[in-house]
């Protein structure tokens, strides 16, 4: 019986691993400058880190579009196409609608739908090529599933435009059943939120479709499966459908409490819960639970925004910066598993919000006051959030930038010209003796990123004046700007590359004055420094193989 319970946690943690992506979002009035934004890290070992393009397109009558499975590019089926769709540029379209989305599974019974056409890879660039506002997109997912079939697990989604952010919940109805169940609610403004591949929206209010959508039979479909018997306002979506275990708290819920706890000064009661001590009560539901949303104690920027999508939980009890996992170097990086057995006795690896297996990672920022071409703004990475840069996308840009294009290398095949192996090359290098090369990592990302954020207003001043009288010089502009910044971004990168290569190869660091590595005189390089490895570290090897490497006292 132990060594079955022992077995079944396992799989549970293990489960969480699969599908891991982080989520944020901050309201118009939670922002410093009246822009909604949600981010997301799309979080896959197996993912490559590009950036997507559909130009705006009409279509003939009879058009059919082919949906293919996001995960497993395995061909799913055809759906009507519509007669005009918009342009897509990542997550982000042409009007500023912005979809993200984190995997949560929920009830295994409900995770497979024979003959499903639509995933959550589909609801997400399908909705957008067909929505201009955040609730044409629900209500777009809605009747594709309901329609099709929904072919995914359990899946939240941040949806915003302009003006509006959103969570949707779904879930499919497993098999024999089509469609899906699910429920959006509306972030109050004002307020910040976010979600990590643990269903989060608990109770809702059923007669406020201002603020609250949902499938008519969300509730129904739990009771007539035997999950849930009492009355409708005391139905909880989370708890039925995806109940929080020690897994969705430790490795999901965590991050989202990581993120709230920068931001709000009382969220600190939550440290348990994030932790993994989840209190149940009656149906089961956990009773300890945080909040769908909080308000800040003070407004976010698009650069804090991507800030806090750089997270191993600095300053709390899962700190990855200062334990032996860390290493001599203080690497916050833990390889995989996560999960691991010592004497019996199981123990987990933190999964924060910033991690080396990212494919990419956004900020999308939607701007009212700007005409829609030039007012959204899709801050795009490759790679470890820590050890990326955002450049700038406007979602009116109708060029990919060559670094970060569709088909330059892939998951398998190396290219010299990719984003992504460009900076994938760069962090796998500094993870080896992170306290030293972060630095100057940090340094070179600060000068890109604080460029781009005082940039931006410039162009953004600029385009406008230009799409007043040509919008096609308008666009353009935007176009000009985005896919310069970005190409220019992978070539420092890569000169940063090297500078890092040759300074710390060999463990040794090189000298440098005046910003240029020392020699001689005579092109040969001065003795480079030597710093070893901390005392405590150096404590560690004595304590496992003291015995072994003692070497004879000297005397004098």
């Amino acid at each position: 019986m132990r060594k079955t319970l022992i077995l079944t946690t396992l799989v549970m943690l293990i489960a969480f691993q699969a599908h891991p992506c982080t989520n944020f979002i901050v309201t118009k009035g939670a922002s410093t400058d009246g822009s909604v934004m949600i981010s997301y890290s799309a979080d896959s070992h197996q993912l490559y880190g590009e950036l997507y393009f559909w130009p705006a397109k009409d279509w003939p009558a009879g058009a059919m579009l082919n949906i293919i499975e996001w995960d497993t590019q395995k061909p799913l089926g055809k759906i009507p196409q519509i007669r005009h769709t918009y342009q897509v540029i990542g997550n982000m379209n042409e009007h500023q609608v912005a979809i993200g989305e984190t995997t949560f599974g929920g009830r295994e019974e409900l995770q497979h739908q024979k003959d499903a056409i639509v995933d959550y890879g589909a609801l997400i660039y399908v909705g957008l090529q067909r929505s201009k506002t955040a609730r044409e997109a629900i209500k777009m997912f809605g009747e594709l599933t309901a329609a099709y079939g929904y072919a995914s697990e359990g899946e939240s989604f941040s949806i915003s435009d302009a003006n509006e952010a959103w969570i949707l919940e779904m879930i499919s109805k497993g098999e024999g059943v089509k469609g899906a169940v699910w429920v959006a609610v509306r972030i109050p403004d004002g307020y910040i939120s976010g979600h990590a591949n643990e269903a989060r929206i608990t109770q809702f209010p059923l007669n406020d479709p201002q603020n609250c959508i949902y499938s008519a039979d969300v509730i129904s479909f739990a009771r007539s499966k035997g999950w849930f018997d009492g009355k409708d306002e005391e139905f909880s979506f989370s708890d039925t459908y995806a109940p929080v275990t020690f897994g969705g708290a430790r490795f999901c819920e965590a991050r989202v409490w990581a993120m709230f706890n920068r931001c709000n000064k009382d969220m600190g009661k939550y440290q348990d819960y994030a932790m993994g001590k989840v209190q149940t009560g009656k149906w089961g539901y956990a009773t300890n639970r945080m909040p769908l949303y909080v308000k800040p104690d003070h407004k976010i920027s698009a650069q804090d925004m991507q800030g806090l999508m750089r997270d191993h939980y600095e300053g709390t009890k899962m700190d990855m910066n200062h334990d032996i996992g860390a290493g001599p170097f203080a690497c916050p990086i833990r390889w995989r598993p996560m999960t691991w057995s010592v004497d019996s006795v199981n123990y987990v690896h933190e999964r924060a919000t910033s991690t080396m297996q990212t494919g990419f990672v956004f900020v999308a920022q939607s701007r009212s006051w700007l005409p829609d071409p030039i007012g959204g703004i899709f801050w795009f990475g490759v790679d470890d959030t820590w050890c990326t840069v955002f450049n700038p996308i406007y979602c009116g840009c109708n060029k990919v930038p060559k670094s970060y294009a569709v088909g330059n290398g892939d998951m398998l095949h190396w290219s010299s010209t990719s984003g992504f192996w460009t900076f994938n090359w760069v962090a796998n290098w500094v993870y080896t003796r992170w306290s030293y090369m972060i630095k100057d990592l940090q340094k070179v990302q600060g000068e890109l990123e604080t460029r781009y954020s005082q940039e931006t207003p410039k162009i953004d001043a600029e385009a406008a004046k230009l799409y007043k009288t040509d919008k096609a010089k308008g666009i353009a502009c935007v176009t000009n700007y985005s896919v310069k910044t970005a190409d220019a971004t992978v070539a420092r990168w890569k000169e940063l590359g090297e500078y890092l290569f040759i300074k710390y190869k060999d463990g040794n660091i090189m000298k440098e004055k005046d910003g240029k590595f020392q020699d001689n005189g005579y092109g040969v390089p001065v003795m480079p420094s030597q710093p070893g490895y901390p005392e405590w570290w150096l404590k560690e090897i004595v304590r496992e193989h003291g015995d072994v490497i003692k070497a004879p006292t000297d005397k004098h």
